[in-house]
């Protein structure tokens, strides 16, 4: 029989806010695999348990050599157990090459639910949450990171991004060159923690705020790209376009319907430009 990978979210500041499943995984798994075992330690001396099974590291440094490690402990029966220094395995922390080796192997994953900043920072941003995206950790290098912020400028839905404080500053000032200064924007810095602050605003004011240096762990949400403001388009254009649909075979009346709907327009607006084109000089 093989054993199971239970990923665990660990609490992203407030150790109460652990999950109770959390207690139960630590004390019957056989082996923990921990981003880093010193705070495990004192997750696990703070929540008030003692781990029965083996203690292994799993950190970016080694889960490539590790991987088959716990792999080969899955398919002899073990109970493996991940946890990463603060909320979900595998969002934007170790656990991904694991769970994909573990499925190919035919091994059962599971999950324990835990806090989430991602989550955390979204409701608390006032920004719409109906649709969100997570952008991970932009780029170190200056370069790079304006060329992932070109691409995502136009994006529609909430964005979420992770940042390091000693780059936080630099990060909103590229943001707000990419995004506009006024896109609205907030740096939530702490959740659950003592010194919980979000801070919310156009870009250009939290890039000037930041400026003087910003502690502690950081999510930033970013609202989405406006909607584009609808094409004009003459009454010759409209009517240069129904000519081009009828040419490549649709129905006077079906190419009508369609620039119509690819303008947002009515109907009757596009017909009247085809008659007026149908009866100029």
């Amino acid at each position: 029989m093989t054993g199971v990978l239970v990923l665990a979210g660990t609490p992203i500041g407030d150790v109460e806010d652990a999950p109770p499943r959390l207690r139960a995984e630590l004390t019957g798994a056989d082996v923990i695999a921990a981003e880093d075992t010193r705070r495990l330690r004192r997750l696990t001396q703070a929540l008030g348990v003692a781990p029965a099974g083996r203690v292994v590291s799993y950190f970016e440094g080694n889960e490539v050599a590790r991987t088959p490690e716990l792999v080969a402990a899955l398919q002899g029966g073990a109970r493996v157990l991940l946890v990463t220094d603060a909320g979900m395995p595998s969002v934007s922390d170790p656990g991904y090459r694991l769970v994909d080796a573990a499925v190919a192997a035919g091994i059962k994953v599971t999950a324990v639910p835990g806090p989430s900043a991602v989550l955390t920072a979204l409701a608390l941003s006032a920004l719409p949450v109906d649709r969100f995206t997570f952008e991970g950790f932009l780029p170190r290098k200056a370069g790079d990171r304006s060329r992932q912020l070109a691409q995502v400028a136009a994006e529609p839905r909430t964005m979420v991004f992770f940042e390091a404080p000693h780059r936080i500053a630099e990060t909103l000032e590229a943001m707000a060159a990419a995004f506009g200064a006024d896109r609205p924007a907030a740096v939530c810095r702490e959740l659950t923690k003592t010194y919980e602050e979000v801070k919310r605003g156009p870009l250009g004011e939290l890039a000037a705020w930041a400026a003087d240096g910003v502690r502690g762990e950081i999510t930033v949400v970013v609202a989405g790209a406006p909607p584009a403001a609808p094409e004009e388009v003459g009454p010759a254009e409209l009517a240069r376009r129904v000519a081009v649909r009828e040419e490549a075979g649709e129905r006077r009346k079906e190419a009508i319907a369609a620039v119509a709907t690819e303008l947002g327009l009515r109907k009757s607006v596009v017909f009247d430009a085809v008659v007026a084109a149908k009866h100029a000089p």
